[in-house]
Order: C-alpha cells, then sequence, then structure tokens
C-alpha cells in the first residue's frame, strides 16, 4: 500500500491507497514540535483503527510546504517504516511543465494538486485550493503550469477580524440567508462567507479569460464545501485531490 503525506502549515493530510483505491484518511494538527518517534507512535495507531499495521505500506509520497518538517517525516520513513519517501519538489516527474518564472518558488502541493486536476480533468483546468490560505493555479490545455494567485485564507481572515478588533467575536463560518446582515453575526458570515464567495467567482472568471475560457475549475481544501454553492462556478469539489496527485506522481516515477 501507498502511504501519501500532504504535510501543510494547518494540517497534516495522510491517506493510504490500495491500489488506485482511497483505503484511509486521515487529518492531524502540524505540530513542528514533535518528533519523528511521536509521529510514529501517531502513525501506527491510526493505522490499527483501519485494521493495518505499518508492514502493509510497502511506499511513500510525501509533499510539504512545511520546510521543518520535511526531514522529521524522511526519518520517519527510513527509520520506522524502513523505505525511502517519494518527496516531491523541482525535478520531480510530474506530468506537467512548470512555466513559474522561478519553479523552486511553486510550494509542492500546488504542483502536485495542479498535476492531479489535469490528468483526472484534463486541461485549461483551474485549481481553487481553499486552506490556511486560498490558493488559485492555472494549467493550460497543453498541461503548462502557469502560476496563479494567493490570498489569505478563510479562517485567517476570520480570526484576523476576531483577534484585532474588540467587540467581534468568532462565528460559525456558514451562508447568511441575506448579504445585509441585520445583525453582528450575519454580518461576519456575510463578509467572510460571502466576500470570499465573490472573490472567487471574480478569480475565476479573469483566469479562465486568460487561459483563452472553457477551464474546468476544481476545488480542494477544508473550506472549499462552505463557498461550493454561494460562488456556483466549481466543476468538482475533490477533497482528496492532493492525496490523488501524490498516487500519480509515484505510479510516473516507478
Amino acid at each position: 500500500m501507498l502511504l501519501a503525506l500532504d504535510i501543510g502549515n494547518t494540517n497534516i493530510t495522510l491517506g493510504v491507497f490500495a491500489g488506485e483505491r482511497l483505503a484511509a484518511t486521515w487529518r492531524l494538527s502540524t505540530d513542528h514540535a514533535k518528533m519523528p518517534d511521536e509521529y510514529s507512535v501517531t502513525l501506527t495507531q491510526l493505522l490499527r483503527l483501519r485494521g493495518l499495521t505499518v508492514n502493509d505500506v510497502d511506499s511513500v509520497a510525501l509533499c510539504s510546504v512545511v520546510p521543518p518538517l520535511t526531514p522529521t517525516f524522511v526519518e520517519l520513513c527510513r527509520g520506522f517504516l524502513g523505505l525511502e519517501p517519494l518527496v516531491v519538489g523541482a525535478g520531480t516527474r510530474t506530468g506537467i511543465r512548470i512555466l513559474y518564472d522561478n519553479p523552486r518558488d511553486v510550494g509542492a502541493d500546488r504542483i502536485v494538486d495542479a498535476a492531479a486536476a489535469m490528468k483526472l480533468y484534463g486541461g485549461p483546468v483551474i485549481v481553487v485550493d481553499m486552506g490556511t490560505a486560498t490558493v488559485f493555479d492555472a494549467v493550460t490545455a497543453d498541461g503548462d503550469y502557469l502560476g496563479g494567485a494567493i490570498v489569505t485564507g478563510m479562517t485567517i481572515a476570520h480570526d484576523a477580524l476576531f483577534s484585532n478588533t474588540s467587540q467581534l467575536r468568532r462565528v460559525e463560518l456558514v451562508s447568511p440567508e441575506t448579504a445585509i446582515g441585520r445583525n453582528t453575526i450575519h454580518a461576519i458570515q456575510s463578509g467572510i462567507v460571502l466576500g470570499y464567495a465573490d472573490l472567487v467567482r471574480g478569480m475565476v472568471a479573469r483566469f479562465d479569460r486568460e487561459l483563452g475560457g472553457g477551464a474546468k475549475v476544481v476545488a480542494t481544501g477544508g473550506m472549499a464545501h462552505i463557498i461550493e454553492k454561494e460562488a456556483g462556478v466549481f466543476d468538482d469539489v475533490n477533497p482528496d485531490l492532493t492525496l490523488t496527485g501524490l498516487r500519480l506522481i509515484h505510479e510516473m516515477a516507478k
């Protein structure tokens, strides 16, 4: 089985694949202070909950946007699993050409998402990843990764509003019935949820024009489902896009 690891700033997403089937997934809080042995214990327990053991894992692919944690998980793979992981980075065969000014500046998760979207949906395709940051990526019909846009994520914007004001408080991020909020809770929900829906709609329209029109739009990330209906531009919401991309890239490396 392939163990896929997506190491993000807020969460670490893990998945195990039995062939092409994603057999199980888990999400952990990213903790820079944890040692490889601690993550090894957690991995053992997670696998056991699904009736699996570390012996069932015969390969590992990972992408990371948290440089201090990358060696932690490489050490885990080598010392605990006895496996050499595929670490996606500059030079990794992904099936797409990176036309960014400096390819090394592109987050590995963005490349993995773009590769998965191109393989699963075809190009041109726009990927909207709504996690810690809201990230837009563009891939042409020929499979060229052009670049994208990055903006503060919904959760960070919400937390900043709470942290930097005296009278505003945290609220549940759900879509309000109207854009005009008649109380503070609805006003915040309108500003964050509907505001980001319009942000996504506008940016997707700009990307689509620059790609020549007709681009598919794929969303991923923990916040995508919140604005899916309000934005009205997603052809698909795929929460496992990054894990699937890691599987596809691992298959190319065989």
